[in-house]
Parts: C-alpha cells; structure tokens; sequence
C-alpha cells in the first residue's frame, strides 16, 4: 500500500480494512488478519496496526474476540457506507459544487459525464 502525507498512516489503514469490508472482502462475523499479518502485509510497525485496530474498535467496526482475533462488527458495512456518505455530503460536495461553479461546469454536464463512465 502507497500511503499520502494527508493522513495518519494509522487512519489510512483503517480506511483500507473499511474499503475491503464496503467490497465485500470480509463480511459480518468474519475473522479478519490479526495485527501483525496486517503490519507485514501493509509494510508498517505493529503498533501503527495496533492504533488502526483500536480506532475501528472504538468506532464497533470490527470487535476482538480474546484470544481468537479480530472480526467485523455485525452491521459494520452499513455503518461505514453511511459515515462516508455523510463525510461525501457534508465536507466534499461544498468544495466540488465550488469548483464546479469556477469552472463553469452544469450538473447536465457532470449528468453526461457520469452516463458515460457507466
């Protein structure tokens, strides 16, 4: 994984384990790798996999059974599409609509775009 300097590391981690879950990679009450197979996969000290780990915890994406690992919290991939639908609304649009307006490009224009990329 290429990882940016716009975010933690850490976060970008979790944001990958959110993106394999959204793809369907793991599913609810699937076990997924434990720290260390996610450090060594993703080239990254175990306790950057550590904190990503913790976070999706805080947050009841994925939940630790002692003992037996990590695995996806039931209705996790509701809960990601729906906090990635309201970060998209509420901090990406603002800054896409103005952009849109300085370049003088119509919701037609982006409509005509979408159509053909399906």
């Amino acid at each position: 994984m290429t990882f940016t300097n716009d975010k933690a590391i850490y976060i970008q981690m979790a944001d990958r384990l959110c993106d394999e879950i959204l793809a369907g990679k793991y599913k609810d009450d699937d076990r997924i790798p434990s720290v260390r197979e996610y450090a060594v996969l993703l080239e990254v000290n175990t306790n950057t996999a550590v904190k990503a780990y913790d976070e999706l915890a805080r947050a009841n994406i994925i939940y630790n059974k002692r003992g037996l690992g990590y695995f996806v919290s039931p209705g996790a991939k509701e809960q990601i599409l729906d906090e990635r639908r309201r970060d998209f609304i509420d901090n990406k649009l603002p800054e896409l609509f103005r952009q849109m307006q300085l370049l003088g490009i119509t919701l037609e224009d982006v409509k005509e775009t979408y159509a053909a990329q399906l």
